[in-house]
């Protein structure tokens, strides 16, 4: 079990950042130190974790549903979406620029997460095909901005 407790926790960290720590803490009213201990890896942190009340708000202000997704994956089951996200933001190049880098940073950290022993399992080939997905539309978009913007 400390295999999926370690698992949740790397992906609570993941949507407490996509939200971004000072926003997550206006929202859920807790405070850094709180939302810390539901992603550190400490011993005395080990079995604390966010509660779903929390991970439905974060994740209502987030981009991806992370913990959903995570939790979904670990008991053998999938989250799909059509790909235009509720929360998408509509802006223009620059924020397309943000959001290139932001899931050009999360296909990374997964694969570092995956690769660790050596084998990229099926449902670590399956989250990596997910975020290179998540980044093949946010350079969609922003071709799409692009163009709009030269016309």
């Amino acid at each position: 079990m400390a295999g999926v407790g370690d698992y949740l926790k790397k992906h609570t960290e993941t949507l407490v950042k996509d939200v971004g720590i000072e926003a997550a803490c206006s929202l859920t009213g807790k405070s850094k130190a709180t939302l810390g201990r539901y992603y550190s890896d400490s011993e005395e942190h080990a079995g604390r974790f966010m509660p779903i009340d929390t991970v439905a708000q974060l994740e209502a202000a987030a981009r991806y549903p992370h913990v959903t997704s995570a939790l979904a994956e670990v008991s053998g089951h999938t989250v799909s979406s059509d790909g235009d996200g509720r929360n998408a933001p509509g802006g223009g190049v620059n924020t397309d620029v943000i959001a290139l880098s932001q899931r050009f940073a999360m296909l990374m950290a997964e694969y570092q997460q995956s690769i660790q022993d050596g084998v990229i399992t099926v449902n670590e080939a399956k989250r990596l095909l997910r975020e290179t997905l998540a980044l093949q539309q946010v350079l969609v978009d922003m071709k799409l901005h692009l163009e709009n913007e030269t016309h």
